[in-house]
């Protein structure tokens, strides 16, 4: 059942671009940073071209800015601040065309967003002293004043005073150091323009890596000590910027691009232009490099971003899915470069089910909307996921050749420039002769995606193969009928390519017939999988196991999989199971053979699966593993105890998640022993280890190891594991020692600390989690963390509902149940005094 809510909140409302007073052309920062106050102090300078006649008052963002001294063209100035807006009111006005330069002077002490200062305290003695930015979606204006949106574009520089001890990383090329006072003054200067949210500083003690593609330095910085992680972690970048630049006909915009890793970091990465921030936590260790990937796509999307939202950008948040969508779509495109075909279509599936779990589970949202409270509620998988779907589609629909054409044309044409979504379409039409206009109107400009039922039928008499096709989703005003071009595919011999016949879908229910001399060895819908759907395949298991075994796409016998679940027979089992042990087949199909297996909760699937857990390709093992999870048996907790001591991270930590769920007498002592003992990447295995305690809700031991774990001084990637482990193992609300621990926490200042705390509140499902929920909603003053606390108010108060409605239902029927056993009983009696026939 759905439990999506809607997008908008309430209090949400359209939102546009301000007026524009003038064209900034320069953004100067000259400052001074105190570690020890947590303070920045300094000027900010601003010149700008007046495009408004009589311009007599300048609005600027400057969010608990302490304002100490305002002048334009170097005259005193008047101004007033409310804590937000600073307001600059030159003696004379300005007139349009006129360049007025803004010196604003000022301070922030304990800033709460926008630059963010980490160090070591009693219970973190080892972290290291970092001062990093972080400036979307709208949080510039808390570290300096600016017009805080991206419609502006200005080139920049940042001159910026530190002890000496500690270097900086910012946009653009070190022009000097210089000494001073026992301090280092590091000046900085970013000679295209850029939005203020892309302006960056880092302050820490680094080691840089050198490294370079042609003349574009690339540097790497992390915390001393961490010098082999980031070599394995970044080395691939230089080889990003050639095939990037190459595959999109234009090559890399920027002077240098560098990457820095920063303690605490509240996003994965961001793209400030020309110089990443990166979290630490994608650094990898030997063995995390054997088998995690996702650092990988990291570095590449943030790459990506350097084209796609730093050299073309963004002029409103509500068109952030063209960077966002592109973004992720590439990192697929790097994917079928670096690790082949199959891999990058597995990808794009796994991305495209990412969408689908938040449209069904959370919201159903256009992916262009300007409708909100604050704009970084738009970051989500609407705005990443399922807009790289729309580039794939273009790329499905356009041709090779032509996408990329369109893609040169859309970065030629706008470098250095703001963009809608009709600059894209009308980069599309330039290249292409293609008008995709129809394409965006159902996937961007509106909600939701089609779902198919797909049903295929031989008639043997007639030699026709007849192919029914329906729109089952609900047509509404967010979601009608879509009109697409899709290919059935039809095939006759192993590894050869089906014969595609293309077909127009548009009406509610279409039916399909084609003579064939013979009956198709299978039937494929949609071959590749190019169209972001969802589909239920009714075809003869006959069909879907030929499918399976001989289907040259990766995602025609995926789907196989899947339907022939649905159908499970002994017969078929062996049929998955013969690819899920096939170590030659590729291993994303054999770990959607194990989910598929898992999902039918036979005893003869759970055969097989303990069969592949036991061995191979570690992707694979894992997979099986978690399809077992449901299994309570001997024989699957026998196989699935000795992976707790794998050395793959991957395998130790599913098997940890599996001998939680299987709440087997040994469960807690063998998770407690793998807290104690087995140390691994970001921890990984003991994150998991916590998640199993979770499921062993009836044993007290089990939830006292997790609170001691949400103690500060416990590894922060722990901790937060165990902060999001309470909300599962106290599900429900009743114990007060939960509760009483997520309180205290949520306390903390720490970005990621509060995430948790909410995901936490929102697992309990409880009433009494509703005050700290409606407390964070109301005062945290991050935008992403008050929507998550609200979407569980939310959550939790319609759960509370549906409860009182199935305890009336359930009443209703033991009252009747009670008067059905009444009557049955008078009628027992009366047939008991009838006379005998």
């Amino acid at each position: 059942m759905s439990t999506r809510r809607e997008f908008a909140l309430p209090g949400a409302r359209p939102h546009y671009n301000p007026d524009r007073p003038g064209n900034v052309e320069h953004i100067a920062l000259d400052l001074a940073i105190d570690l020890e106050k947590q303070c920045v102090s300094g000027t900010c300078c601003i010149r700008l071209r007046c495009v408004a006649d009589e311009t007599r008052v300048f609005s600027l963002d400057a969010v608990e800015l302490q304002i100490e001294a305002v002048r334009t063209n170097g005259n005193p100035a008047g101004f007033d601040h409310d804590g937000a807006v600073l307001r600059v009111r030159p003696a004379v006005p300005a007139a349009a065309g006129q360049v007025v330069e803004l010196a604003i002077d000022y301070r922030v002490e304990k800033p709460r967003r926008g630059i963010y200062f980490v160090g070591p305290d009693a219970d973190y003695p080892d972290k290291p002293v970092q001062v990093w930015t972080q400036g979307e979606d709208e949080d510039s204006r808390f570290w300096f004043p600016c017009f805080d949106y991206p419609g502006q574009l200005a080139t920049s520089e940042v001159r910026v005073q530190v002890p000496a001890r500690y270097q900086t990383v910012s946009n653009g090329v070190l022009m000097r150091i210089e000494e001073y006072n026992g301090s280092k003054i590091y000046h900085w200067h970013q000679a295209q323009v850029h939005p203020c949210y892309l302006i960056t500083l880092v302050v820490a003690e680094l080691s840089e890596i050198q490294d370079r593609w042609e003349d574009i330095p690339t540097p790497y910085y992390v915390t001393p000590g961490r010098e082999e992680e980031a070599r394995r972690t970044f080395a691939k970048t230089p080889s990003m910027v050639a095939f990037f630049s190459e595959r999109f006909g234009v090559r890399y915009p920027f002077a240098r691009y560098a990457q820095v890793c920063a303690v605490d970091f509240i996003f994965g990465g961001m793209e400030n232009t020309g110089a990443t921030t990166q979290t630490d936590r994608c650094l990898l260790d030997e063995q995390a490099a054997r088998e995690i990937r996702w650092p990988e796509d990291l570095v590449c999307h943030e790459l990506v971003h350097q084209w796609f939202g730093d050299l073309v950008v963004i002029r409103h948040w509500s068109h952030a899915w063209i960077k966002e969508g592109a973004a992720t779509y590439f990192e697929s495109l790097w994917r079928e470069h670096e690790h082949g075909s199959q891999d990058a279509a597995y990808y794009r599936y796994q991305t495209a089910q990412a969408y689908f779990e938040e449209d069904s589970e959370r919201y159903r949202r256009p992916i262009v909307t300007n409708v909100y409270k604050e704009p970084i509620e738009l970051y989500d998988r609407h705005l990443y996921e399922k807009a790289s779907t729309v580039y794939h589609m273009l790329r499905h629909y356009l041709g090779e050749a032509a996408f990329f054409r369109a893609m040169q044309t859309f970065l030629s044409a706008n470098a250095h420039r703001t963009v809608e979504t009709v600059d894209l379409l009308q980069a599309v039409e330039a290249a292409s002769g293609r008008n995709m206009l129809p394409l965006f109107e159902q996937y961007v400009f509106k909600a939701g995606h089609p779902q198919f039922k797909v049903r295929f039928e031989w008639d043997s008499e007639a030699s026709l193969a007849k192919v029914e096709v329906s729109q089952t989703q609900t047509v509404d005003e967010k979601t009608g009928l879509f009109d697409l071009a899709i290919s059935l595919g039809f095939g006759w011999a192993t590894d050869v390519p089906p014969k595609c016949i293309p077909v127009r879908i548009r009406q509610k229910e279409q039916t399909f017939c084609f003579p064939f001399e013979q009956k198709p060895l299978y039937f494929s819908f949609d071959p590749g999988n190019p169209v972001l759907k969802t589909v239920e395949l009714e075809v003869p298991a006959e069909l879907l196991k030929n499918q399976l075994a001989v289907d040259p796409e990766l995602m025609g016998r995926i789907f196989a999989a899947q339907a022939l679940a649905k159908q499970l027979t002994p017969d078929i089992a062996r049929a998955l199971g013969t690819v899920l042990l096939d170590e030659n087949q590729f291993w994303g199909l054999r770990a959607e053979a194990a989910k598929a297996l898992g999902s039918t909760k036979k005893d003869y699937a759970y055969a097989v699966l303990r069969e592949a857990a036991g061995g191979g390709d570690l992707r694979v093992r894992a997979a099986a593993i978690k399809a077992l999870a449901e299994d309570k048996s001997p024989e699957t907790f026998a196989a699935i105890r000795p992976c707790l001591s794998d050395p793959s991270y991957t395998v130790s930590a599913e098997a940890a998640r599996a001998v939680g769920k299987a709440k087997h007498a040994d469960s807690r002592a063998l998770l407690t022993q793998v807290l104690a003992s087995r140390p691994s990447w970001n921890d990984m295995v003991g994150s998991a280890a916590l998640a199993g305690l979770a499921e062993l809700k009836d044993d007290p031991a089990a939830l006292e190891a997790i609170l001691e774990r949400t103690r500060r001084g416990t590894p922060q990637a722990l901790r937060l594991a165990a902060i999001r482990a309470l909300g599962s193992a106290g599900e429900g609300g009743e114990n007060q020692k939960v509760l009483d621990a997520l309180a205290q926490v949520a306390q903390e200042a720490q970005f990621s600390t509060r995430r948790a705390v909410i995901a936490a509140l929102g697992s309990l499902k409880s009433p009494k989690a509703l005050p700290l929920l409606e407390q964070i909603a109301r005062e945290d003053p991050d935008g992403r963390l008050r929507r998550s606390a609200l979407e569980s108010v939310e959550s939790i108060r319609s759960q509370v509902g549906q409860d009182r409605e199935l305890k009336q239902l359930r009443e209703a029927l033991e009252s009747l149940q009670e008067e059905n056993r009444s009557l049955k009983s008078r009628l027992e009696v009366l047939e008991s005094r009838l006379p005998s026939p």
